[in-house]
């Protein structure tokens, strides 16, 4: 099968097409007949070399997938050869065919494109886990999104509006990306680059209270403003480290005001864990998306035979939601 491969880790310019033995599934997966998948941050990571598959999952990048159904494994129910799916993979989606556990897969609702489901898994997903199961994140609560424009957060900001519509959204953006992110309904917008520090700004807009939740994947530049931003039994998690990993923490007033920090990943979780996520999110999310209230944010959709310059795109942080690579018309 076609395949995107990696002579060595290093720059975008290091993945090459090539050709690679089609895997076989185990009896509790479902081999995939690739459609589409997307970019991801953690892939450019994993590209050089700091970001391994867990053991037994694919080298090759590619952590969302959508397609159809080819094999069945003998263990796994509820699926058919031929069926729409879009399912998480530990790796192994830039490729024609790719193998998912039985139960990461969910249905595509029928006005949903392939295209569009490929954005699903990886930052839907990861942003339902970190807002709603871990966060909590409550109608009425207040809630600050970091990263404006990015995959997880345009996907947090979405499920935000349409499972909390009451929720007070604010975000943190580059200037070029703000006036994007106002039109997805975001309550306050904060320019990172004249504002680093954002702690004056959320005491005047909380009148002192401060916020219920902070998803952040900063890390260590932003500890501090963001714990003088939370509130009474708030809680910042942390799904990044990009400004790096050690800050001091002033640990009274963590106590005195019984606030949380919550570390949290989703690709190295157990296989029956991500499971169960995903059927929440099956139960609880999905629904958003077949009726059209959520419809993932696509900057382009690039070919395979241009996978380099999809990487490229997104090192150079100029797209707005996600980037889709398309493998194959399935």
């Amino acid at each position: 099968m076609k395949a995107v491969l990696l002579d060595e880790f290093g720059p975008a310019e290091n993945m090459k097409i090539g050709e690679i033995d089609k895997p076989q599934p185990k009896a509790n997966e479902v081999l995939i007949k690739v459609a589409a998948t997307s970019i991801n941050r953690p892939d450019l990571v994993q590209r050089m070399g700091n970001y391994p598959p867990p053991a037994g999952d694919s080298e090759i990048l590619g952590l969302e997938v959508s397609g159809t159904i080819a094999e069945v494994g003998s263990e796994v129910e509820g699926w058919k050869v031929g069926d729409r799916v879009m399912a998480l993979v530990g790796g192994g989606g830039y490729a024609e065919y790719a193998v998912a556990y039985g139960i990461h897969v969910m249905p595509i609702p029928e006005s949903m494109s392939f295209e569009e489901a490929a954005c699903v898994c990886e930052s839907y997903i990861t942003a339902f886990l970190n807002v709603f199961m871990i966060g909590g994140l409550e109608d009425g609560q207040t809630a600050i999104l970091h990263g404006g424009g990015g995959g997880v957060n345009t996907a947090a900001v979405q499920l935000a509006k349409a499972l909390t519509p009451n929720a007070k959204l604010i975000v943190t953006a580059h200037p070029s990306k703000a006036e994007r992110v106002k039109e997805l309904g975001v309550d306050k917008i904060i320019d990172f680059t004249t504002t680093p520090d954002f702690t004056d700004e959320i005491k005047e807009y909380t009148s002192k209270k401060g916020v219920d939740l902070i998803l952040d994947h900063v890390g260590a530049k932003y500890l501090k403003p963001n714990m003088n931003s939370l509130g009474y039994k708030g809680k910042l998690v942390i799904i990044g480290v990009i400004s790096g990993i050690k800050a001091e923490l002033n640990l009274a007033l963590m106590m005195v005001k019984r606030q949380q920090i919550i570390g949290s990943v989703l690709r190295s979780r157990p296989v029956s864990e991500k499971g169960e996520i995903i059927t929440e999110f099956t139960r609880r999310a999905l629904p958003k998306f077949a009726d059209r209230t959520i419809v993932p944010i696509i900057e382009k959709v690039f070919p395979i035979d241009e996978v380099v310059a999809s990487h490229q795109m997104m090192e150079e942080d100029k797209h707005f939601g996600k980037i889709v690579l398309k493998i194959a018309d399935a």
